[in-house]
């Protein structure tokens, strides 16, 4: 597969009247788990694979935060050399999930812009013909959402809108553990591990298949009317995991002999921003090259 970016949407133009508070998004399915009760961040690692199964699992229960303008048209008018930057990597081949641990920082967003920071998984598939259907999860920063606040958040091809979970209050210097994967049934779900269980952020029924591409990114973008430099903080990914396809698959490290596309990172660096294998490619760091620093194996 030839990497490409992918032409986003996201909640941009009128940012005083793009925002919409709802209620918890209605999941495919989702309705059969208890509602999450307010908790912290989790300190420890998962102790079980992310789903409905799983001991303590729950789903997100809001109010989440959403909006919904096309990221596409500011894309075509970006003229900063700064500009929009993706960190990170892609599969070459098709998996039946993604799971790892992003940390979150303040990545300086202007509020009031089009800035946005955002460290996030990816599922996708291309159905020829420039539709591509997707489901990310991750967290972000943006100028339009939250008053510089970092956010958990998801984006589906379904919906085509942000959805913010303030229920989940992050600060920087938390890590968040996300896993994204089907069962088999074209039903894609996107979870969060948060106050020691398995939170269910959405589930949505998607026309990828029962195996998808899979991206792992950190994102910048600059609002290109109000050009500036955000200097980014290193934003560390970890313990990175592909689920092979089929049931009762085990997850593997995502590491150097999995098909794998860099894209416009092929050299580690670009428009003053830098990425940093650490183990190729289940951890690594990316962020603005004067602020990033490699930090030393664990």
């Amino acid at each position: 597969m030839k990497f490409r970016s992918v032409a986003r949407w996201c909640a941009l133009g009128g940012l005083l009247t793009a925002l919409a508070l709802t209620a918890p998004a209605e999941s495919h399915r989702g309705h059969r788990l208890p509602t999450c009760p307010v908790g912290e961040a989790s300190t420890t690692p998962p102790t079980g694979p992310a789903g409905r199964s799983t001991p303590g699992a729950c789903r997100a229960r809001g109010p989440i935060l959403e909006s919904g303008v096309r990221l596409d048209r500011i894309r075509e008018a970006m003229t900063t050399p700064s500009g929009y930057h993706h960190l990170g990597a892609g599969t070459g081949g098709e998996w039946g999930g993604v799971s790892g641990r992003i940390g979150i920082v303040d990545g300086g967003v202007r509020p009031g812009t089009y800035d946005f920071v955002a460290g996030r998984f990816m599922v996708k598939r291309d159905l020829g013909g420039g539709n591509i259907a997707w489901l990310e999860a991750g967290w972000a920063e943006t100028g339009w959402a939250g008053a510089g606040r970092q956010h958990i958040y998801t984006f589906n091809t379904n919906t085509k809108t942000w959805q913010f979970y303030d229920q989940y209050q992050l600060r920087p210097g938390d890590k968040a553990w996300l896993d994204l994967h089907t069962d088999g049934n074209n039903v894609w779900q996107a979870w969060l591990w948060w106050n020691n269980r398995w939170n269910l952020l959405t589930a949505q029924q998607l026309p990828i298949g029962p195996t998808a591409y899979v991206e792992q990114y950190v994102e910048v973008h600059v609002d290109a009317s109000r050009a500036a430099r955000l200097l980014v903080p290193p934003v560390t990914v970890d313990n990175v995991q592909l689920r092979p396809p089929g049931a009762g698959s085990m997850p593997r490290y995502w590491r150097e002999d999995v098909d794998t596309q860099v894209g416009d990172m092929a050299q580690q660096r670009t428009g003053g921003f830098c990425l940093n294998w650490l183990t190729r490619y289940d951890t690594w760091t990316a962020g603005d090259c004067q602020v990033t620093r490699t930090p030393p194996k664990r």
